[in-house]
């Protein structure tokens, strides 16, 4: 049994233009926790000012390391029967905006987090909770995209909700850090705000969880809850543990039927992990290696958001005309080439030219991803697919870190890690070649 299927009439046939924009402003919105709280502002402010006079011989940055991994495993373990339960009950919105708000409550929880090492355990519990709320949170809303897309513009849909995201995330990070962070002293930022109490920093995960939920309401108010399906016998009445035991039922039927989906949930993970780690590793790369100043380096940040963005926004046209395995592939191997050209170039001008460039290829990457397992999930199981889809990256995200810390000590080199990321990227790229691709419509 094949799962190149079409969704069922009225998923995606009814969406206007006006939802499409509701569901990409969701991606705008949760920018905020990405950017600002997750990876740029809070968890810097945790580790650098709320835990700087940790006693003990645990460092703050290792208290984070474990908090995250602890919130990774619990993604792992809840996303794919959180999906599956969302879709049974035909309740994906409901949980969308649920989730969402409880991740809003989190963010705005750490305005009380002063920058005295006794709050570093709240900050941490709320990083850590806000983490798996949110990873689940995107489970329902990736889900959405069939039902606010065609087979014939589901491309050009997800590159704009990613482009969506990654706007956002500039957009909120440019007036975080020239309204509450620039500059020196005791206040900071264009409205003064003093650091007495790391009161500026609080103020920015308060924007940040209004940021959020602003952009949230949209999608809960124009794209409609659909009605319960029927695609997964059983699934809707199965109790918690009982969820498990109708996922594995699920996974061996797909493997059975289509193994294609299997494939492509391995192959993803191992490519998603090494785009992952491009930018994970690329502002240390960039000051360690390439020579470019720390300050430059949020420029540099901006800069490659944009790119990416617009990189996503085109591939989302190429994604309906040649398929998203085109796409992926051929962004996979643009960022291999890239990526052995800044193993030989230095200097901060070769990499703002050959880092801009390998950022184009991410977006795409990225967008493609999500609609390849689109187009090849079962009408009514997306949610279960995408929580699986997370699981599975959740999986395999130790490569990229591993293999760039491998090599970069093996070679004793930082410049070499950067061939860790490529081996990750050429992994996914050889598994991605045996799946087969969604049928064209």
């Amino acid at each position: 049994m094949s799962t190149d299927v079409r969704p069922p009439a009225g998923i995606g046939e009814a969406a206007t233009r006006r939802q499409v924009v509701a569901w990409g402003l969701w991606d705008w919105g949760s920018a905020a926790f990405n950017a600002v709280i997750l990876t740029f502002v809070f968890s810097v402010y945790l580790t650098d000012a709320v835990g700087e006079d940790l006693p003990g011989s645990i460092s703050a940055s290792t208290w984070l390391g474990w908090s995250l991994g602890i919130a990774g495993f619990l993604i792992a373990v809840l996303a794919p029967v959180t999906g599956q339960r969302f879709d049974a009950a035909g309740r994906r919105k409901w949980a969308l905006g649920v989730l969402t708000f409880a991740t809003v409550g989190c963010m705005a929880a750490m305005f009380f987090v002063r920058d005295s090492y006794q709050y570093l355990w709240l900050g941490l519990v709320l990083l850590a909770a806000g983490s798996v709320i949110f990873e689940l949170a995107g489970v329902p809303y990736n889900a959405m995209l069939r039902q606010v897309s065609t087979p014939a513009n589901i491309g050009r849909v997800s590159g704009f909700g990613w482009a969506m995201g990654y706007f956002g995330g500039i957009v909120l990070l440019l007036v975080c850090y020239f309204g509450f962070i620039s500059g020196d002293g005791d206040n900071r930022g264009f409205l003064g705000l003093t650091t007495d109490g790391g009161l500026n920093i609080r103020m920015v995960a308060l924007l940040a969880a209004v940021w959020f939920a602003v952009f949230a309401i949209p999608v809960l108010l124009k794209v409609p809850e659909l009605p319960r399906p029927h695609a997964d016998p059983g699934a809707d009445k199965a109790g918690f543990v009982e969820s498990y035991r109708v996922l594995w039922r699920d996974l061996r039927d797909l493997w059975s039927a289509d193994r294609r989906t299997v494939y492509f949930l391995v192959a993803s993970a191992l490519f998603r992990d090494g785009l992952a780690g491009v930018f994970t590793f690329g502002a240390v790369l960039a000051v360690n290696v390439y020579g470019i100043g720390a300050g430059d380096v949020l420029l540099f940040g901006v800069a490659a958001n944009v790119v990416s963005a617009l990189g996503a926004l085109t591939a989302g046209r190429f994604d309906d005309r040649i398929g998203p395995k085109t796409v992926i592939m051929t962004s996979l191997i643009a960022m291999i080439i890239v990526g052995v050209v800044l193993m030989a170039v230095s200097g901060p001008a070769m990499f703002w030219i050959f880092g801009l460039l390998l950022c184009l290829f991410v977006g795409p990457a990225q967008s493609s991803a999500r609609t390849f397992l689109a187009r090849i999930t079962p009408p009514g199981r997306e949610g279960q697919m995408f929580g699986l889809y997370a699981t599975t990256g959740r999986a395999v995200s130790f490569l990229s870190p591993t293999l760039f810390g491998l090599f970069a000590w093996w070679l004793a080199a930082d410049r070499a890690g950067i061939l860790g990321l490529v081996i990750v990227l050429a992994i996914g790229l050889a598994a991605l070649t045996v799946v087969k691709a969604p049928a064209r419509d």
